[in-house]
């Protein structure tokens, strides 16, 4: 199967089950579910459809419960709109993508506060040493000898 047709397959089901949880599937155990993404393999036999739940952990758990039991009807629905020889069978599977991008926010925040607390301490504070630790071309005293000094020793001289 070509994969860009596959692909288009795996959007118009995706398409297909978000409009069937929004209008048809009128289970009381369905939470606020957002269908974010659908794979489907290239010969077209599995589709696994991602999903999210907006709420706490038993509300993720009773919605996967009432997409398991829902999955019979959604997948003749499938079958119909699509009008595939051979209806992909349908897996429903948590997407933990927007949990962990909330996750990497809360670090992010946390980082840039404790980059506000540096700063704050950092403040009155001065340099250990020198304000400049490098040595400037004005600072060298023996201007040059070193130069010398590497050529002879390759074999050459400067003179």
């Amino acid at each position: 199967m070509d994969a860009a047709r596959a692909r288009k397959i795996a959007d118009r089901i995706q398409q297909i089950v978000a409009e069937m949880l929004e209008r048809r599937i009128k289970d009381p155990r369905l939470g606020f579910v957002t269908v974010t993404d659908t794979r489907i393999t290239n010969d077209l036999s599995e589709a696994t459809v991602f999903y999210t739940v907006f709420g706490s952990e038993a509300e993720r758990a009773d919605s996967a419960v009432a997409l398991e039991s829902a999955k019979g009807l959604i997948r003749s629905e499938v079958g119909r709109q699509t009008g595939l020889r051979h209806t992909p069978t349908l897996t429903f599977t948590h997407d933990p993508l927007p949990d962990t991008a909330r996750h990497l926010e809360d670090l992010l925040a946390e980082a840039k506060a404790r980059d506000v607390e540096i700063a704050k301490r950092a403040e009155g504070a001065s340099h250990a040493g020198d304000a400049d630790p490098y040595r400037k071309p004005e600072d060298r005293d023996d201007s040059g000898d070193e130069e010398d000094e590497s050529s002879e020793r390759a074999g050459h001289s400067a003179t």
